[in-house]
């Protein structure tokens, strides 16, 4: 039962990271985490991006539809196969991802902990 207490205080933990990083930046952890994907990646079908981030399909469009809203991503038809799409970062989602660097938003101490405990 310890495990399991232990677990929800880090999911806790998160959340409250999340909350906090959205008021700061007005973006999701999800789309955030999309960007750095493309930067990393450069183009990627909605597929290898929900791979990545371990999302449903139908939430992965969610994040890709509202960061392609707020112009962070660019979509086109793949060049073989037309009914694939493929998307990359624009210039204004390069200056967005520039902009959660250094992350301002102080993790919780228990995020902390873990994460310097290597």
């Amino acid at each position: 039962m310890n495990t399991l207490c232990r677990i929800r205080e880090v999911s806790r933990a998160i959340a409250e990271f999340e909350q906090c990083f959205e008021r700061e930046y007005r973006l999701s952890m999800n789309e955030g985490v999309l960007l750095c994907c493309l930067a990393r990646h450069g183009e990627l079908s909605s597929g290898e991006i929900a791979e990545m981030l371990r999302l449903t399909c139908s939430n992965t469009s969610k994040v890709i539809r509202s960061v392609e809203g707020k112009g962070f991503v660019i979509r086109k038809l793949g060049e073989e196969d037309k009914r694939q799409m493929y998307f990359s970062l624009t210039e204004a989602g390069r200056a967005e991802l520039e902009r959660l660097q250094p992350c301002r938003v102080a993790l919780p101490e228990l995020l902390a902990r873990f994460l310097t405990e290597e």
